[in-house]
């Protein structure tokens, strides 16, 4: 579908190769997405829009929290901790670290300015797969968001997070070195066309370690703690058996035991992400879990990274969020876990995510629109 068909404002991109440029291509997609949805005429565009949440109030971190990343990564090409601005919410991790975290393109904020609204002033409202959370979240003090104003498209709402592996260094980098993209395009007054949550290092613990572990503070592997259904027994026993009682590999006495999944858990539950997407390292290929709005595929490829679906682990992130909570979870494994890509390959995998995120969301509300439509047939 082509937002020439629909009667939908056109947007003008600048014919230059940079980021921003891909960025504008996405926001017409986006844009033709919500239309097809609000052109249906059916039921499904008279639905109220869902809450949009607010970014996270200007906390700044700790002193020294974002530099001492930096300094952990000084292998790497180093970035400003300065224009990231990243923030310490509420998140803490097992030694009492900072999660460190910051929204790009929020609604409201400069950066953040809302889709046009369509003709027929639809609302966007794609599900995300809300059921509730199996494990106990800490409380947020940040203050419920109010709903889109009537006549605006909700945006799609992303959380990339990094650093679940604290060994895996690159994953960590890459998600710092796109955050420092939208940082550059929020600074120089660029509109983003989603609503980004990032988090580049989740596990703070295990990559300020020396060695850098692949485990939190606990000795806990985040990405098996995850609370997915029958994680008792099933995670011990895999842990037990395919794992062989692997260190590198346990997940936890209990689901949700340590404070870095619980803290994710509530950042999801808050945040109602449409996308997760997770870096990691060093298998060297793409993997999804969730659903496939009219029979879309996950991404083929993401720069020279292939689809290559590796299956579902108990406790795993992408088993919890894709396959439990219906949530559209892609997680990206970098070829190394120290050398990462050079700059032409993060942006061509930065430009062909953002453009898998746009059509991927141009289906789900074609798809909802038409049961819509099919639940509320014409009289």
């Amino acid at each position: 579908m082509s937002t020439n068909s629909l009667n939908v404002p056109r947007l003008w991109c600048a014919a230059d190769a940079g980021v921003g440029h891909a960025a504008c291509l996405v926001a017409r997609v986006l844009l033709a997405a919500a239309c097809a949805l609000g052109g249906a005429g059916g039921p499904a565009a008279a639905q109220p829009a869902s809450a949009t949440p607010s970014a996270a109030p200007p906390a700044p971190a700790e002193p020294g929290a974002c530099q001492a990343l930096v300094e952990r990564l000084a292998a790497f090409k180093p970035v400003d901790c300065s224009r990231l601005a990243l923030q310490a919410g509420n998140g803490r991790s097992a030694r009492g670290r900072p999660i460190l975290m910051r929204d790009f393109g929020a609604p409201g904020t400069a950066d953040g300015a809302a889709l046009p609204p369509d003709p027929a002033a639809a609302k966007l409202t794609l599900a995300s797969g809300a059921a509730n959370a199996s494990a106990t979240a800490p409380s947020d003090t940040r203050p419920i968001p109010a709903p889109a104003p009537a006549g605006t498209l909700r945006k799609p709402r992303v959380l990339l997070v990094g650093g679940i592996h604290g060994d895996e260094l690159t994953a960590t980098v890459t998600v710092l070195r796109w955050a420092d993209w939208l940082a550059r395009d929020a600074a120089a007054g660029r509109a983003l066309p989603i609503h980004w949550r990032v988090v580049p290092a989740m596990n703070p613990d295990g990559l300020l370690a020396r060695p850098a572990t692949r485990v939190n503070a606990n000795g806990v592997d985040l990405n098996r703690n995850f609370p997915t259904p029958g994680w008792e027994p099933k995670a011990r026993q895999w842990w037990e058996g395919t794992a062989r009682k692997d260190p590198r590999r346990f997940p936890g006495r209990a689901a949700a035991s340590e404070p870095e999944t619980r803290w994710l858990l509530a950042e999801m539950e808050r945040f109602a992400p449409d996308v997760i997407v997770s870096v990691h390292a060093p298998f060297g290929l793409l993997d999804y879990d969730g659903p496939k709005p009219q029979n879309l595929s996950p991404p083929r490829k993401l720069g020279r990274l292939y689809l290559d679906q590796i299956g579902v682990y108990p406790g795993s992130l992408g088993n919890y969020g894709g396959v439990h909570r219906g949530i559209a979870v892609l997680t990206i494994e970098l070829p190394h876990a120290l050398e990462l890509p050079n700059d032409l390959e993060l942006a061509r995998m930065w430009t062909d995510l953002q453009r898998w995120i746009a059509e991927y969301m141009q289906r789900s509300a074609a798809a909802q629109a038409a049961a819509g439509a099919a639940s509320h047939p014409a009289r």
